[in-house]
């Protein structure tokens, strides 16, 4: 930590700073919570970031801070003295700045007031500098924190009343509860998983080191449940709980901390799938271990919630920037939301990830894999009614107009292959309001029932891939700008994943559905993968990875060929798992590779209520 005497002294100390730091201006005369400088001067998602009387920039943003600062210091004086800080006002900010960011350069104030200024001081004045530039600068709503330069005794008072009237560390622990979230997770798991977030920052842990713990412990429960046992099924539903505690803990300790990361984000939304799927295939093998084959209803479950995702996924994509965004339907449930026990209702209905986590967990104690499929299935599809119905109201009431961004984000969600993208390339755009939807929904119509009624290992399904492949093109051939067009992605999904299914159920060849399941698997990290590197501001995966894999289509298409060339026999299971661990290494390699490397800006994913 530096001491400018003046403005001009402020500039030269921070253009002295290497390049790739932070760095961070703070009045002397500061006075707040230690907790406000800190959410002010070391949240990374921001380039520039400022509360009253401190501001702070990242490696990006430090050449528009220097010209900032340069115009500011031309406008107040150069020479002017910074002004003496009152006895004792700066020395808790100091040294909260100097825990929190270790590279905080600079204190200076601005040698006059302006009236006109809704922060004067200098840092502020650079601030608003900042914005006029067309660099944004993130100010955090600081609620019941104290962060002020007092300019007269009676502002002093007020600051210190306020220092003294609000515990920050409360604030913070509060703070690091996600504001909307389940049910259990608000009631059951919070209350005390905020105190694990806390204890496990005093100790040096990291966000990713607890997701990690997260995942060990879920794979744990699901060899635990494979044993089949009801023991191993006791010790599998009170691990599984345990898994959820910490993940909960990880994203407020991302919070509590402010230790936001795009590999954070990553780890968290993949892992959270990887647990609950493995976790199917844990119950699954335990359950034939007892005589009862249930793998079929395991990767139905995992094929519903997958889907249900997509749902969510696509739907936000095209909607999250769309012009005109306003609906009857969003009023309705804004109004809802007002009334408080409809909010929980509403939350449960969906049955969020701690519902159904603690749902699968008790279940798993109490009774067998059979039935705790068996409600997943059920819970999960009046969920995935209830919400698809709403979006399907919304989208439908609404006077949206879908920009380029989200054409493009559902043209990469969709996954199309070369298959596709050959007849969309050839094919005349479709026309018309809802002929998108409707042509990829008789696409998969015809894929599914033809897997589904036709003798297995019929060439009719064969051909039934062609006319999916041919639908697929025609229905991406435009930009997806639609009123119905984000339904494209998941059903185009379900359609893949259906089929698989089917196929694989229907084939009576041992180990057909265990190697479908491993196959879609791959393919469902694939489309999440998808989903985060565009929600990280990144894109979608390379084209050549998509035309590697296949695309939806492609591999469609590939499951049919395989199951009327290689009917009734083994050879069939060993093509399945021949592609799945193809697809997984191609889509898995890249994907570390990327999120290893990735330059995408910081950020911490809130998540999904599913």
């Amino acid at each position: 930590m530096l001491t400018a005497a003046d403005a001009g002294d402020a500039a030269a100390l921070l253009a002295a700073v290497p390049a790739g730091r932070r760095v961070a201006l703070v009045d002397p005369r500061f006075m707040g919570h230690v907790h406000a400088l800190r959410l002010g001067l070391t949240d990374p998602r921001f380039p520039a970031a400022a509360v009253p009387g401190a501001l702070t920039a990242q490696a990006e943003a430090r050449p528009a801070l220097v010209r900032a600062l340069q115009r500011t210091t031309a406008a107040v004086g150069a020479g002017a003295p910074a002004a003496e800080p009152e006895a004792g006002a700066d020395a808790a900010p100091q040294t909260g700045a100097e825990r929190t960011t270790g590279q905080t350069v600079g204190q200076a104030t601005a040698p006059a007031a302006d009236p006109a200024a809704e922060d004067p001081t200098l840092p502020g004045r650079v601030a608003a500098a900042l914005d006029a530039e067309g660099t944004p600068v993130h100010r955090p709503a600081l609620g019941s924190l104290v962060a002020a330069v007092p300019a007269d005794a009676e502002q002093e008072a007020a600051a210190v009343a306020g220092l003294t009237s609000v515990d920050d560390e409360a604030v913070r622990l509060r703070s690091a509860v996600k504001a909307h979230d389940g049910f259990f997770t608000t009631f059951c798991i919070s209350p005390y998983s905020r105190y694990i977030a806390r204890w496990c920052a005093r100790r040096g842990l990291t966000p990713n080191q607890v997701t990690t713990a997260s995942l060990v412990t879920a794979l744990v429960a699901a060899g635990a449940a494979a044993t089949g046992t009801r023991g191993g099924y006791i010790a599998a539903g009170l691990l599984l709980l345990v898994s959820f505690v910490l993940d909960c803990t990880d994203g407020q300790l991302a919070r509590y901390s402010l230790q936001y990361s795009t590999m954070g984000a990553w780890l968290d939304a993949t892992f959270d799938r990887a647990k609950e799927y493995a976790f199917y295939a844990g119950l699954a093998i335990g359950a034939v271990r007892g005589g009862d084959d249930v793998w079929t209803l395991a990767l139905g479950a995992m094929v519903l919630q997958s889907c249900r995702h997509v749902v969510d996924f696509s739907f936000n994509e095209a909607n999250h920037d769309a012009v005109a965004n306003t609906s009857p339907t969003a009023a309705l449930s804004n109004k809802l939301d007002s009334v408080g026990w409809t909010v929980w209702a509403r939350r449960m209905i969906v049955l969020p990830i701690g519902e159904r986590w603690a749902m699968i967990a008790v279940l798993t104690a109490l009774t067998t894999p059979r039935i705790v499929f068996y409600a997943l299935l059920v819970g999960c599809s009046l969920a995935a009614c209830y919400t698809t119905a709403g979006r399907l109201l919304r989208s439908l009431t609404r006077k949206a107009r879908r920009t380029d961004r989200a054409a493009l984000a559902l043209a990469d969600l969709t996954d199309s292959g070369p298959l596709a993208q050959a007849v969309a390339a050839v094919a005349p755009g479709l026309r018309g309001a809802f002929t998108v939807p409707a042509a990829a929904l008789l696409g998969a119509l015809v894929m599914v029932s033809s897997a589904l009624f036709l003798p297995y290992g019929s060439w009719l399904t064969v051909a039934a891939a062609g006319v999916y492949v041919l639908l697929s093109g025609l229905a991406v051939a435009r930009p997806l700008k639609g009123a119905l067009d984000w339904l494209v992605p998941p059903v185009f999904r379900a359609a893949e994943y259906v089929t698989i299914l089917v196929l694989a159920a229907r084939s009576d060849v041992p180990h057909a559905v265990p190697a479908a399941f491993g196959l879609v698997s791959a393919v469902a990290y694939h489309h999440y993968d998808t989903v985060y590197r565009i929600r990280g501001g990144t894109g979608a995966p390379p084209g050549w990875l998509v035309r590697t894999i296949g695309g939806h289509e492609g591999r469609t298409a590939l499951v049919a060929v395989l199951a009327a060339v290689l009917t009734h026999a083994s050879g069939f299971t060993t093509a399945l798992t021949a592609l799945a661990v193809a697809v997984a290494l191609v889509v898995l390699v890249e994907s570390i590779r990327f999120w290893v490397s990735s330059s995408a800006p910081a950020v911490h994913d809130e998540g999904e209520l599913a």
